[in-house]
């Protein structure tokens, strides 16, 4: 809100036109002019030698000539007459000069006796006289009477205020737009570059992740219509959004620093990165410590940290809580750790509860457990979700899963996803498999992978194969191996089966389930490598299936290891083929050991067959086991013959 009878209000009475720059000599010169005619009587000289002097400081010696000037029924004069007493402390006898100017017609007296009554709690003679100065036209009237109507919650505020913001007023410009902005984003959540607050929690994970700072650099609609330059002309608005910008340019563009950050923060979300910057120096060059903040995370992005960590250093320095952990991350990530500390403090002092919850994840990393718990604990008593899953994970880890429940529950409820998810496996472990499917179906709806994996698990337990799918495809969309592999196995079940491939024949286009297959494979899954080998080979691309089958069993898988020797077997590498599955029998395969023992009988050896086969009735399954009982009783009476 503007300072009521600041000096702006002498150039404002539509009377005296704002000087142009002069030299000394020859504003001297025009202030003699006016001294020479108002000492022969001039009233209108009178008027604007004291308005000059007013506006110089002179105060003992504009007052003479205002009130010289008054008299003569100059309402310009009364209007400054009463600036000037209201600048000496004279609240009353400046608002009966004003109530004079104002009677008189002078737009810029109402305002300010508007003004007058409201700071005395006055608020229906304030209005009147606002109303007055507003309907000629006068912009700081239109933005008082707007502000004083928004006070009491009156529909009309938004006509003044778009009234005002329409005749330059900078201030309400910027409110008009913040209101825009703020009916743009009612189905969204939250503001993150409100007036009052700024910090958001911190990254979730579901085990306490590296110490880095939020990044909470605006809030934005995407897909607005770009519009003209710093104070350029624009096409009409479409929506909300789209005006809302408009008036945080015209704002921006006569200095309001806060408008110019809200601006960048558009700009960005919309791809502008490089107008976005434009307007983030802007506003931290006047003093926006927020902008100064959300300037370095843009030259992060851009790979130049150490121009980012200037301007982090800055925004800090001026207590932005954003600025001092992103200031912590980055000596954290370069080993620093005392440092980082020392910047986590300040956020925290800062009043950025996302402080406690960095300093809580330094600590752990440096196995200061007991600290960790403290930092922890203070950012999750202060609504941290983070911080109380992370602690819950540390109470958990220590033993205390009674006192990690609650905590989990609190962030959870708070919205935490890996919270949920941890709060499933607590279910699922004590043998609550309804309240775990309750928990991992909240985590999934919210994209968690792994909870989406677990409730596909569930539902595929429970028979429920098209809802089963459904959250498969979440989680293996996700990254998830497990989830490609359970998926593409119910998409295997449902196709027809085909001939086995002939040696000549073209290979057959893959199937959805082989490329969920190949996709797990990819990730590193050995059953699905193993099923991709087979596939191969099925189509005769034996070099490939070898490939898969190689990874897999290289990976530890049995089966792998065991179709790796078949084929090295069948394209006559015997040794080879019998080194993995040696390795497949030792794994628990019988299918391997029996192959072994049918290898070393028709070399010969016999013990060593034997031996083999007494392991592949152990193993089984029931056919293997039969058949590799025949086997050992057939090289027994051989050697005992």
């Amino acid at each position: 809100m503007d300072v009521m009878g600041d000096k702006a209000t002498l150039w404002e009475t539509g009377r005296f036109a704002q000087p142009v720059d002069r030299d000394e000599t020859g504003a001297a010169a025009e202030e003699e002019r006016h001294r020479i005619a108002a000492d022969a009587g001039d009233a209108e000289a009178m008027s604007v030698l004291g308005a000059l002097l007013l506006r110089r400081g002179d105060l003992d010696a504009a007052e003479p000539r205002l009130r010289a000037a008054t008299a003569a029924g100059d309402r310009a004069a009364a209007n400054n007459l009463g600036v000037l007493l209201h600048q000496r402390g004279y609240g009353d006898e400046a608002a009966g000069w004003w109530r004079i100017a104002a009677v008189a017609g002078s737009a810029a007296a109402a305002h300010a006796l508007g003004r007058h009554h409201r700071e005395r709690g006055d608020e229906p003679a304030a209005e009147y006289w606002l109303r007055q100065s507003a309907e000629q036209g006068h912009a700081l009237g239109a933005y008082a009477l707007a502000d004083l109507l928004e006070h009491r919650v009156d529909p009309g505020a938004a006509q003044w205020m778009r009234a005002a913001a329409e005749r330059g007023h900078r201030e309400a410009a910027y409110r008009l737009a913040r209101t825009l902005d703020k009916n743009a984003l009612l189905d969204e959540l939250g503001d993150p570059l409100g007036d009052d607050a700024d910090a958001l929690p911190g990254p979730g994970t579901r085990r306490p992740a590296p110490a880095a700072p939020p990044d909470t650099r605006g809030s934005a609609r995407t897909g607005a219509r770009r519009t003209g330059g710093q104070g350029g002309t624009t096409p009409p608005p479409d929506d909300a959004a789209d005006e809302a910008e408009l008036w945080y340019r015209q704002a921006a563009a006569r200095g309001h620093r806060r408008a110019a950050l809200h601006l960048g923060a558009i700009l960005e979300k919309r791809g502008d990165l490089k107008e976005a910057g434009r307007w983030y120096l802007t506003s931290a060059k006047d003093g926006e410590a927020r902008a100064a903040c959300a300037l370095g995370f843009l030259l992060r992005d851009a790979d130049d940290i150490e121009s980012a960590a200037v301007w982090w250093l800055r925004a800090a320095q001026d207590g932005d809580g954003n600025a001092a952990n992103a200031l912590g991350a980055l000596h954290a990530e370069r080993g620093e750790p005392q440092t980082a500390e020392r910047w986590y403090r300040a956020a925290m002092d800062a009043g950025d509860v996302n402080g406690s919850y960095n300093l809580g994840l330094l600590c752990a990393q440096q196995d200061r457990t007991p600290q960790a718990e403290q930092w922890y604990r203070r950012a999750a008593y202060a609504g941290h979700r983070e911080a109380a899953n992370a602690l819950a994970v540390l109470l958990l880890q220590g033993g205390d899963a009674a006192g990690a429940e609650p905590w989990f529950s609190k962030a959870a409820e708070a919205g935490s996803v890996d919270a949920a998810f941890n709060l499933g496996i607590l279910c699922q472990g004590r043998g609550d498999d309804e309240g775990a499917l309750r928990w991992y179906g909240r985590a999934a709806a919210a994209g968690h992978t792994e909870a989406a994996l677990q409730v596909g698990i569930a539902e595929l337990r429970d028979g429920d194969e098209r809802t089963a799918e459904r959250y498969l495809r979440c989680a293996a969309g996700g990254g998830s191996a497990e989830a490609a592999y359970r998926l593409a196995a119910v998409l295997d079940a449902r196709r027809p089966r085909t001939n086995a491939h002939e040696l000549g024949e073209p290979a057959t286009e893959r199937t959805e389930c082989e490329e969920w297959y190949e996709r797990a494979a990819q990730l590193g899954h050995r059953r699905a490598q193993v099923r991709v080998g087979m596939f191969a080979s099925a189509r005769g691309d034996v070099v490939e299936a070898a490939g898969w089958y190689r990874k897999a069993a290289e990976a530890g898988s049995r089966n792998g290891a065991f179709n790796l020797g078949l084929l090295l077997a069948r394209e006559g590498s015997e040794p080879e083929a019998a080194l993995w599955w040696s390795r497949a029998a030792r794994a628990g395969h019988g299918r391997a050991a029996l192959r072994l023992a049918l290898l070393h009988a028709r070399r010969g050896e016999l013990s060593e067959g034997q031996r083999w086969a007494d392991l592949a009735v152990s193993l089984g399954p029931e056919e293997v086991a039969g058949r590799a009982a025949r086997l050992r009783d057939a090289l027994r009476e051989e050697l005992s013959a």
